[in-house]
């Protein structure tokens, strides 16, 4: 990885988080949301015990009118969702692979062929239809009012200028979107930066696919390479924006992984340590927080938990870890058990 090597100074790397939930539906969980799952979940479950990093986001910083909160691309991770906070807090998911010459944010820009009479007559319509009865009563998580509250989300997207900008990654100098790679991944991270410039506070970049328990080698070679570029191209153009003082960005998994190779040259799940590479966002750079012992079987030096991780992204966005929630029936629970973030990471 000598791109990001040749950017170390700017780079934060903590070795010694580690957890007890050595399977991906936990695993996944427990560092999206900072809460241990309450019951034993599966290897390929999706789980949603707590609100995710991004939807608390959404729900407590917002973003500019028009703009949404929280994206996920390409898809939502496995805990990535809402949970009691309501559906409008749910990722703004992209599917589509922005390295492709025609690509357009689905479902934000009036469908080829509709003219602005017809797109207005028909909203017309819908006005008509919204003063016969609805269902004003409905509760946070109703399918009803969630998809009103899509359905307004999507029109003041169609409306903003700022929005509809930041989609068009076609208006990038081609030297830089060759700098992020042109690969699914890379142009992600280069739509990131944008949508970050545009307001958005949180953007979730889903780069699945790293559970070699088979052949790890000829996988690693194809898979680091996307990776790198992107990460590091996307921490330099930050930088040379002006904007990563005011930006992280974070590269993690849900665990680690078998200090050992194993006999069909693979490395299996290893919850017992981890690393997570911080940049930006005031974070100081050029350091190493935590160890493990020699052979690599467990964080010894500074040892971290994903509470710690997550108190650390919350602190850092203005939000208490520590405050109290509510669900929608009263129910109180506290957004982080464990409030304490990694101090050297705080600038």
């Amino acid at each position: 990885m000598k791109r990001l090597a040749g950017i170390s100074n700017d780079l934060a790397i903590v070795r010694s988080i580690r957890h007890d939930q050595g399977n991906h539906g936990a695993g996944n969980h427990y560092m999206m949301t900072g809460a241990p799952p309450r019951i034993p979940v599966g290897c390929g479950a999706f789980v949603s015990f707590h609100p995710s990093l991004g939807s608390v986001v959404s729900h407590q910083v917002g973003a500019p009118d028009g703009v949404p909160p929280y994206f996920s691309m390409p898809n939502m991770s496995r805990s990535g969702g809402p949970n009691f906070l309501g559906a409008r807090h749910a990722p703004f998911v992209v599917p589509d692979d922005p390295n492709r010459s025609g690509f357009r944010v689905r479902d934000v820009t009036i469908p080829t062929g509709l003219t602005d009479a017809r797109f207005e007559s028909r909203q017309e319509i819908r006005r008509q239809i919204d003063k016969m009865q609805r269902l004003t009563e409905a509760a946070v998580a109703d399918p009803v009012v969630a998809s009103d509250e899509f359905y307004s989300q999507g029109m003041q997207i169609l409306q903003s200028s700022e929005a509809q900008a930041a989609f068009d990654i076609h208006s990038e100098p081609g030297e830089i979107r060759n700098a992020y790679g042109r690969s699914p991944f890379g142009q992600r991270a280069l739509l990131a930066r944008r949508l970050v410039g545009a307001g958005v506070p949180f953007v979730t970049l889903y780069f699945g696919g790293w559970d070699h328990h088979t052949d790890l080698f000829n996988a690693f070679d194809k898979k680091v390479p996307p990776f790198e570029s992107a990460i590091a191209a996307l921490i330099e153009d930050l930088k040379q924006q002006g904007m990563l003082d005011r930006t992280m960005v974070i590269a993690l998994g849900e665990f680690g992984r078998t200090p050992k190779i194993n006999d069909r040259g693979g490395r299996d799940h290893w919850s017992n340590a981890m690393s997570v590479m911080f940049a930006g966002g005031g974070t100081r750079g050029g350091q190493v927080i935590g160890a493990t012992d020699r052979q690599g079987y467990a964080a010894v030096e500074r040892i971290l938990s994903p509470e710690n991780f997550v108190s650390t992204v919350y602190r850092k966005l203005g939000i208490d870890p520590g405050q109290m929630m509510y669900t929608p029936d009263g129910r109180p629970v506290h957004l982080v058990s464990d409030a304490e973030p990694i101090s050297e990471l705080m600038g």
